[in-house]
């Protein structure tokens, strides 16, 4: 691994493709470029998370953390490493500072893989419209995680309204292995019976204020076209937010999928006795590498977020986002602007940015501090 300090993006590429002569490697097989966005307190959850889906989809990685944003100076500090602690392919992690860090792309086009599918994973709060982030705008492909929000529920519902085909929410994902289950059960009893089943109510057992949960009952509710509600489960439900799943049936048959908290779930169905199936708790690099698995719009996810959030026509929405700039002091603190998206700003307010010292030494004094460099008066031209 190689550390460059207060370096440029040019340099960043330079030092990559060095990395690659030196040590044989050639770029082949390589997947999809992943852009992460993460704050510096949770970086390392979130290396941790992309290593674990780098070994399952082979890609680029390019962690992008914003710091001091305030910072009168722009600077960017950047690790290269091909093979190393994060994974077997390339990876560059990027500190940008000052006003860089709200032109990230700048540094991160030069370095996406050529002719390989972009994704976009945010490990910190998202822009509320994702138009004013252009790492969004170049994805094909966005995860956000509204269960990281304070409110889950409201973070769902900025979701849906800022929703464009390609996007998804690791919520979702954690919905896996609980549709899995409860879509086996269903075809145990219809295998049963020879005969189509028809749900006709139900209920999801869990925390009501829990995305997942509200999601899973969402989906239930888009495939079933009955009223699944998420009521209070009578203990702790998890991480996931989901204790327990009955489904009241035709016929006047319930099926009820019950987390039992070792790892699998017990499914209690009319006529059989009750059947165990794995239902294990998933790391987050797990999750991520699921999303790495399809690029293609997540339709049960907008159907499910559609019955979850009242918002409708997800699915028909345009899949190509126009960049909106907007600056941080116009915004209301979560990435959303007063401004319209057609009010695309053309300058900043607050005059041009500092260009970096002339000198590197103490520019981390001048980040904090916002000590500018003047010109030596007699300096050569060429210097100034």
């Amino acid at each position: 691994m190689t550390t460059l300090w207060d370096t440029t993006g040019s340099a960043v590429v330079k030092e990559l493709a060095a990395q690659r002569r030196t040590g044989g490697a050639v770029l082949s097989g390589v997947a999809l470029t992943l852009v992460v966005v993460a704050d510096e307190d949770r970086v390392t959850e979130a290396e941790d998370a992309a290593t674990v889906a780098a070994e399952q989809h082979p890609c680029r990685i390019l962690v992008v953390v914003r710091r001091q944003i305030e910072a009168p100076v722009p600077r960017l500090d950047a690790e290269v490493s091909i093979g190393g602690r994060l994974g077997p392919g390339e990876a560059v992690v990027m500190r940008m500072y000052g006003r860089l860090a709200l032109h990230a792309e700048s540094v991160v086009l030069p370095l996406l893989a050529a002719d390989a599918p972009v994704v976009t994973w945010w490990h910190t709060q998202p822009p509320s419209r994702l138009t004013t982030d252009a790492l969004a705008v170049i994805a094909d492909r966005r995860i956000t995680d509204s269960t990281s929000a304070p409110d889950q529920l409201a973070a769902l519902r900025t979701r849906a309204q800022d929703y464009a085909p390609g996007d998804t929410d690791l919520a979702w994902t954690r919905t896996t292995a609980w549709r899995a289950t409860l879509t086996s059960a269903v075809d145990s009893v219809a295998g049963r019976r020879s005969d189509a089943v028809r749900v006709l109510g139900g209920r999801v057992e869990g925390q009501p204020g829990a995305a997942t949960a509200r999601l899973l009952a969402g989906w239930l509710s888009s495939r079933s076209g009955a009223d699944i509600d998420v009521v209070q489960a009578t203990r702790h439900a998890g991480d996931t937010g989901v204790d327990s799943v009955v489904l009241q049936l035709d016929q006047d048959e319930e099926v009820r999928v019950h987390a039992d908290r070792r790892g699998g779930a017990v499914i209690s169905q009319p006529y059989r006795p009750d059947a165990t199936m794995a239902l294990p708790d998933r790391s987050l690099g797990d999750l991520l590498g699921e999303e790495l698995r399809r690029l293609d719009p997540d339709e049960p996810y907008a159907e499910a977020l559609e019955v979850t959030t009242g918002v409708t026509g997800l699915a028909g929405r345009a899949a190509v986002r126009a960049h909106v700039w907007v600056d941080p002091a116009e915004q209301d603190g979560h990435g959303a602007s007063p401004a319209s998206e057609d009010d695309v700003a053309e300058g900043s307010p607050h005059g041009e940015a500092p260009t970096v010292p002339l000198d590197s030494e103490g520019a981390d004094e001048v980040a904090e501090h916002g000590e500018h460099d003047t010109p030596d008066p007699t300096a050569p031209e060429a210097v100034r």
